[in-house]
């Protein structure tokens, strides 16, 4: 997605039930933590800071704002919950890979993340979720819209449903996917609009936002343009000065992101170089640390990709390489986040688009496995420290009903649910496709287990 398709904010309201999925509504003006910060840099830095995070308890609460951003952690490829949030030691299908206590209270996580083991009261962990697709293709569609794929429609990403029913006024995209993968997050039947605006690693700058002429001839095609728009209208619209045509909407939004402070959330290099080294010298390290600064001015969704979890050979290393660029990048998100006031308003997911068989093949790997692996939850609401389901240390052979080896098994529609009624969206509301179709946002059930003060529609 580039710079000429950016943020559409429709909002939801408490009725109708059934909403056309073109339904815009104007951004509403609050008072928010962060007005109240700059009231206090004025002068009164230090009763107004004290006023900003009682409000933002608050909010976290639910008795204002409702958490207001989620950051997705994507591990693509399918990472395997024996190596990481499942292990099973002792057990044959280990490969050797020892659990190491967390502390979350009888809690045990995979030997590679000793970082995270630290943080694990703040996480839930479903170790049942299941799914039906295990080509990595329809199973990336099915993790990250909740739907089976449908050759008569295509649905939007849980960050496009987000921001279709949340309005904000942040000048830079409310839906961005960092280190995009083959398959990034896309706004579906809602509109290419909200499709997830894709940014490589924030250590170069993102591509097409400076302009390559002088301010100048840069007024001059802005002039240019307009003239040429106006040109196109005339005869074709009523209003030329209040009608605001898709063309109009996305050049403007492209010039509004281009001289917008905001995007300075990007320049990860700001940060001291003690919180940079906490999230690892990664790419991918690099990409949590600015999904935690692009929440702070606003952002609703961001979905962050650590490719390469797709271990047919060498199981064993590769989880292990890749466990240890993960650890320290999420263990630093949620210390970062906790620390500034943000959890509670920050939803946290991390998991792929399925696990790894329990067995090892003949190249000393795993193959896919959809028929029991983990998801982790954080924030916004989440009870931490919390289990739901388990798989079985002893799974037998029988392909034909895989899931009888797993307890409560979760289908992925009910990760999408427990997300939004987190996040305050009611789960039962309805969308009207371009075609007339009714669509439910989730088909799946909230887990409660691990639901606090989430508003469950």
């Amino acid at each position: 997605m580039s710079a000429s398709h950016l943020f559409a904010s429709p909002h939801a309201s408490a009725s109708p039930t059934v909403w056309p999925a073109s339904s815009v509504c104007k951004r509403s003006e609050h008072l928010t933590r962060r007005s109240l910060l700059k009231f206090g840099a004025a002068g009164l830095a230090l009763s107004w800071t004290h006023v900003a995070k009682a409000l933002a308890r608050a909010e976290g609460s639910g008795r204002g704002e409702p958490p207001r951003s989620v950051i997705i952690l994507w591990l693509q490829g399918g990472p395997s919950q024996l190596e990481t949030f499942d292990p099973h030691p002792g057990a044959p299908i280990s490969d050797g890979v020892r659990a190491i206590p967390t502390r979350a209270k009888g809690v045990e996580i995979g030997e590679w993340f000793p970082r995270l083991a630290e943080h694990m009261h703040h996480v839930a962990l479903v170790r049942s979720v299941v799914s039906k697709e295990g080509d990595h293709e329809r199973a990336t569609y099915n993790a990250k819209t909740g739907y089976r794929p449908d050759p008569t429609l295509v649905h939007p990403s849980l960050g496009a449903i987000i921001c279709h029913q949340t309005s904000d006024s942040v000048e830079i995209p409310r839906h961005i996917s960092i280190l995009p993968g083959a398959w990034p997050a896309r706004g579906g039947y809602l509109g290419d609009a909200l499709d997830a605006f894709k940014v490589g690693d924030p250590l170069h700058p993102i591509a097409d936002v400076e302009p390559r002429v002088s301010p100048a001839r840069l007024e001059q095609r802005i002039v240019d343009l307009k003239r040429l728009d106006e040109h196109f209208a005339r005869g074709r619209l009523q209003n030329l000065e209040t009608t605001r045509t898709l063309h109009r909407t996305t050049t403007q939004a492209a010039l509004q992101m281009m001289s917008s402070e905001q995007l300075k959330a990007f320049a990860v290099r700001d940060e001291p170089l003690a919180v940079q080294r906490a999230y690892g010298e990664s790419p991918f390290g690099r990409a949590c640390l600015a999904a935690r600064r692009l929440v702070e001015v606003g952002v609703r969704c961001i979905e962050v990709t650590l490719d390469g979890w797709d271990s047919h050979i060498n199981n064993r290393e590769l989880q292990q390489r890749q466990c240890e660029i993960l650890d320290p990048a999420i263990a630093a998100l949620l210390q970062d986040l906790e620390e500034r006031d943000l959890l509670s308003r920050t939803l946290v997911i991390c998991g792929g688009e399925f696990g790894r068989t329990p067995w090892i093949n003949k190249l000393s790997g795993r193959d896919h496995w959809p028929h029991g692996f983990t998801v982790a939850l954080a924030g916004a609401g989440i009870r931490g420290g919390q289990v739901v389901g388990a798989t079985s240390p002893t799974p037998r052979a029988d392909l034909e009903n895989p899931v009888q080896d797993v307890e409560d098994p979760r289908p992925i529609a009910d990760i999408h649910a427990t997300a939004l009624a987190a996040l305050g969206i009611d789960i039962h509301r309805e969308l009207m496709t371009p075609v007339g179709r009714p669509m439910k946002l989730c088909e799946g059930q909230p887990i409660d287990q691990i639901l606090t003060n989430a508003r469950i529609g």
